[in-house]
C-alpha cells in the first residue's frame, strides 16, 4: 500500500469515526429532549377564521402534535369527536379546538324542544348562567295591543342547554347594533311557543336565576305585576322617617 492509499484509508476511518460520534451525540441529545418533553398527543386546530356556530369537519380543521404535558385534557380529541360538532364561539385561524368551545350535544327529553333567546349582560345574568342551570323566564309587555302593561313570569324552572359567545345583532330600532348572548333553553312545546312570541313582541325578556334544588311547588308565588300593585303612598316631603 503506497502512502497516498494509506492517507486515504486513514481519512476514511476518521470520517467513519466522526460520523459515528455525531450520530451518538445527536441521538443522545434527542433522547434527552424526549425525556424532558415527554410523549406527544394529537390535537386539532382550525385552518381559517370561523364564525360562531360553524360545523367542524376535515375541511376546516387539521391535526397537530404537541407534547402531552403542554396539552389541556379537553384538547386531546379524535377526529370522530369533532366531525359534525358545532363551535359555540368564533375561532381564529390556528386556534386549538377544545370541548368547552363546542355546543353541547343535545340531551333533550322526547317532550322537550330547544329554543334560543338573545339576552344581554343585564337580562342574561351578566354571564353567570351555565349549561345545566335552572332559570325562570320573565317578560315585560308594554306596547302590545290587547295586553296590559305588566311584568309576568312566563315559564318557570327552565333548564339551560347552552350559552354561546357574545354576538352583534341589529337593535330593535333597526339603526344600530347591540351585543347579545344566545342562550338555548329546553322547553315543552307550548312553552316554546310562548317564549317565541315574547321574544318577538315583549319589550324585554329576562332570565332569572334559581337556587340549586328549587322547590317544585311554587303555586303561591305571584306570576304577574303591574303598576296597580305598587304599594304605599309617597310620604310628604320633610315627614317623619
Amino acid at each position: 500500500m503506497n502512502p497516498r492509499q494509506l492517507r486515504g484509508l486513514v481519512l476514511m476511518i476518521l470520517s467513519v469515526v466522526v460520523a459515528v460520534l455525531v450520530f451518538v451525540g445527536v441521538s443522545s441529545y434527542l433522547t434527552e429532549v424526549n425525556k424532558q418533553v415527554g410523549p406527544m398527543v394529537t390535537v386539532f386546530k382550525v385552518k381559517q377564521d370561523l364564525p360562531a356556530f360553524t360545523t367542524l369537519s376535515a375541511e376546516n380543521t387539521e391535526r397537530d402534535q404537541i407534547p402531552e404535558q403542554w396539552a389541556a385534557d379537553n384538547t386531546v380529541l379524535q377526529a370522530q369527536d369533532l366531525d359534525g360538532r358545532v363551535i359555540a364561539v368564533p375561532l381564529s385561524a390556528g386556534s386549538y379546538v377544545s370541548t368547552d368551545l363546542l355546543v353541547p350535544v343535545s340531551n333533550l327529553d322526547p317532550d322537550e324542544r330547544e329554543i334560543a333567546v338573545n339576552v344581554d349582560a343585564v337580562t342574561g345574568l351578566a354571564g353567570r348562567i351555565r349549561p345545566g342551570d335552572r332559570v325562570d323566564v320573565y317578560v315585560v309587555f308594554a306596547d302590545v295591543p290587547g295586553l296590559p302593561k305588566q311584568a309576568r313570569i312566563l315559564v318557570q324552572n327552565v333548564r339551560v342547554v347552552s350559552v354561546a359567545g357574545e354576538q352583534q345583532v341589529q337593535a330593535p330600532d333597526r339603526e344600530s347594533l347591540q351585543n347579545v348572548v344566545p342562550v338555548t333553553l329546553a322547553l315543552r312545546p307550548e312553552s316554546a311557543l310562548a317564549v317565541t312570541y315574547a321574544n318577538s313582541f315583549a319589550q324585554e325578556v329576562r332570565l332569572v336565576g334559581l337556587p340549586p334544588g328549587v322547590a317544585q311547588d311554587r303555586s303561591k308565588e305571584p306570576r304577574t305585576f303591574d303598576a296597580g300593585q305598587l304599594g304605599g303612598k309617597a310620604e310628604p316631603e320633610g315627614g317623619n322617617r
